[in-house]
């Protein structure tokens, strides 16, 4: 049991390769030729210089956006009357977040004031007020208390900002890419204060410059802005950063994209596509009473959308893409050793060719041959003046001339009637080294020690 053991843990240090042969097989060979260019060419063209794969990559990005509006409207309705509309009034909210809404269309109530007055025909209780308990005959309605008058009219047919497509929006970018310790602006650095006040940004032109006119914003989504402007959408502006740094920091430079969220094609005709809300403005009169103007306001919500992938060459990605591609070819062989040992017509011929198998009977005389080998050598070292035992055959030559005992096995035949060859046997002594020559059949004795 102990040798079964010892046995196979000493079997596990024996070194393993394989066997190769040369199939002269035509067809298999081109086939495996098609896969090794197949595999090359998605290594080289699809790994490395599209996908990048030798690069390190970071898509988690820092960033934070500023928005800044400019332009002046002047509206006139039979409601409100005259009426200038600046960013400050039309901007929700005010303070340049990366989401925000553009006035386009609106309806207002002015100088409501808290009291009691009958409902509206078209709202709903809570909409309009808390109900009194009380009929009004006239409306045929029931009476609320709320602001009153309640809200009335409808949305108009086209829309009252209608210059607001020529607004301008200033988007100010700035990304960090952390891994990297990188970071930039979408604003081209210069020395020209004047740039940012003149340009407007282009594609193919401007496209460093940060300023956009909303009618172009609109536009670019396949809409006009005259029709979105009427009941209002919403809008995705995307800034995409793809930065290489392996390159120069002047490549790393700002996509943008442009995209209506809030609906589909044909949207303006389902109940789902437009933006709006109400919000009011209160004031006191001379007498303190107070008072407010509701507006219902319809326009365009912006919402900036950052994203962003930065790569770096590293070491580790490149053998892990290089590996993958080995892996890939090893199973090219796979195929190709599937196809040319078990589908064609001459498989056996092949497989055994290529598998070899060691029987036991052949490893057996091996190990005899070693162990007789070694025994040898170990009567040797035993006293002086033991000799080697006649061998019938030697396993491996000796060098020592000495040490060999020429006669054959058939030589010791005592009934022979051929003449008996004599044989030379060497004794060692203490002194110096015997020979004599002695009959095959003779009994050898150990000389005394002279």
């Amino acid at each position: 049991m102990a040798q079964t053991w010892g046995n196979f843990f000493f079997s596990l240090l024996d070194y393993k390769t394989e066997k190769f042969i040369i199939a002269k097989n035509k067809k298999v060979g081109v086939l495996f030729r098609l896969f090794q260019l197949g595999v090359l060419g998605y290594l080289i063209g699809w790994v490395f210089i599209w996908k990048k794969g030798y690069q390190e990559t970071e898509e988690v990005i820092q960033s934070s956006v500023i928005t800044k509006l400019k332009g002046v409207d002047l509206t006139n309705s039979s409601q409100f009357g005259l009426h200038i509309w600046g960013a400050e009034d039309y901007v929700i909210p005010p303070q340049g977040d990366r989401v925000f809404f553009i006035v386009t269309n609106y309806v207002v109530t002015p100088n409501q004031k808290l009291g009691y007055c009958p409902e509206g025909l078209h709202f709903i209780v809570v909409y309009s007020g808390v109900k009194t308990g009380r009929c009004i005959n006239d409306t045929g309605t029931c009476e609320i208390h709320a602001w009153c008058p309640v809200e009335y009219g409808k949305t108009p047919s086209k829309p009252l900002l209608a210059k607001a497509e020529n607004f301008t929006i200033y988007v100010k970018n700035f990304i960090k890419f952390p891994k990297f310790a990188f970071s930039k602006s979408n604003v081209l650095p210069t020395t020209n204060n004047t740039y940012l006040k003149m340009c407007r940004y282009d594609k193919d032109h401007h496209p460093y410059c940060p300023i956009f006119l909303v009618g172009d914003v609109i536009n670019w989504t396949g809409n006009s802005f005259q029709d979105l402007a009427i009941k209002g959408g919403s809008i995705a502006v995307g800034i995409e950063w793809n930065c290489d740094l392996d390159k120069d920091e002047s490549h790393c430079n700002p996509e943008y994209s442009f995209t209506r969220l809030d609906s589909s094609t044909n949207s303006q005709n389902t109940a789902i596509s437009g933006y709006n809300f109400r919000f009011a403005r209160y004031y006191n009169d001379a007498a303190g009473q107070s008072y407010r103007n509701l507006f219902k306001v319809y326009g365009i919500r912006f919402d900036i959308l950052v994203n962003g992938k930065a790569g770096k060459f590293n070491i580790i990605p490149t053998v892990i893409s290089i590996g993958s591609g080995l892996a890939l070819m090893g199973a090219g062989v796979f195929v190709c050793d599937m196809i040319l040992l078990y589908m064609m017509s001459k498989s056996s011929l092949y497989r055994e060719t290529k598998f070899e198998a060691v029987t036991k009977e052949r490893k057996h005389v091996r190990h005899h041959c070693h162990h007789r080998q070694d025994g040898r050598h170990k009567r040797e070292e035993k006293q002086e003046t033991e000799i080697q035992p006649l061998t019938s055959e030697s396993c491996q030559p000796n060098n020592n001339p000495e040490k060999q005992i020429q006669p054959t096995s058939s030589a010791l035949k005592t009934h022979s009637s051929e003449r008996r060859p004599q044989a030379t046997v060497s004794f060692r002594t203490q002194h110096a080294t015997e020979k004599q020559t002695i009959s095959a059949v003779s009994t050898l004795k150990t000389p005394r020690n002279q």
